[in-house]
């Protein structure tokens, strides 16, 4: 028994060199693609935040420190305010996605007749794109030929009234459209996780007299802990970065009514070619969802046992 552990252990020594080096070899191209499309980018990002960099002003080009910073804080109400309503918009958009995610998985999670086909019409709408989206709102919203037209015939509305355009109904109109894709989202996953829990839960809730209303609060959301906290925080970074259905529904406007501090970005860096302080701003963005992102991961304890 001495012999052989020592001859296993004088294999081991005399191991190859290439084959120490094989995992890291395998790893390389992962490691490589990372640097490339991740590491890469936001290293640029960060770099060109401290630089002058407007290549419609190459004579003012340089370093700049903390200046593009400084004039965001301090400087620039436009960040302020593209900041205030992105807060808005995913608190408003996350919200009522969680809410209506988790009624319709509550309902497609029965049994009825015609289940496999309910599915599919709540399901539909995640695989149409932001730009197609936009385009089928936008025909509706058309004051002359969209629901607004039916709406004034009711007597509900003014004729010509057009919700895209009034600062007091972009906001709600541009939430609808986005609430139409983005509930189903929250559906696909909360009836993943509806469909893992065991059924012997309910069964002995219902033995001790539970009704259905404590069930739900008792078995199935603390069931659903996680895969809520983990979509809503998907889903918060994804609104707070929305760019293609607001840009081609609203273009940021009416005054900048829903410009979203990515929208923001775009039009600094898209339009003014000012790459430096679009660069801060994305740099300034990336800051608040960092802290975001874990701070609600701490105070919300996911994947803590109850």
């Amino acid at each position: 028994m001495a012999i052989s552990t020592a001859s296993t252990a004088n294999h081991r020594m005399r191991r190859p060199r290439g084959a120490a080096r094989t995992p890291y070899l395998l790893i390389a191209p992962a490691v490589i693609a990372m640097v490339g499309f991740l590491v890469y980018p936001m290293a640029s990002v960060i770099y060109y935040s401290l630089q002058n960099y407007n290549v419609t002003k190459p004579w003012d080009n340089g370093f700049a420190g903390l200046d593009n910073f400084r004039r965001l804080l301090f400087e620039d109400p436009l960040f302020w305010q593209s900041l205030g309503f992105s807060a808005r918009w995913v608190g408003v958009e996350v919200g009522l996605q969680l809410v209506f995610g988790l009624i319709l998985a509550l309902i497609v999670n029965e049994t009825f007749v015609g289940r496999g086909l309910s599915r599919a019409l709540v399901f539909s709408p995640w695989a149409v794109s932001g730009v197609l989206t936009t385009g089928i709102w936008v025909l509706l919203y058309n004051p002359t030929t969209g629901v607004s037209r039916y709406l004034a015939d009711l007597g509900l509305i003014e004729y010509g009234a057009a919700p895209l355009a009034h600062p007091g109904t972009v906001f709600w109109a541009a939430v609808l459209a986005e609430l139409w894709r983005g509930v189903p989202f929250f559906a696909i996953l909360l009836l993943a996780d509806l469909q893992s829990i065991p059924r012997e839960l309910y069964e002995a809730a219902s033995v001790d007299g539970a009704s259905r209303g404590r069930r739900f609060l008792h078995v199935t959301l603390p069931h659903l802990k996680d895969a809520i906290i983990l979509s809503t925080l998907l889903r918060c970074v994804w609104e707070f970065n929305n760019v293609d259905l607001l840009y081609t529904l609203t273009g940021g406007g009416p005054a900048h009514a829903t410009t979203t501090l990515p929208l923001y970005v775009a039009s600094k860096a898209a339009q003014s070619h000012d790459f430096g302080y679009g660069s801060a701003l994305t740099t300034a963005a990336f800051l608040i969802l960092t802290f975001f992102s874990i701070a609600y991961l701490r105070l919300s304890k996911f994947g803590a046992k109850s």
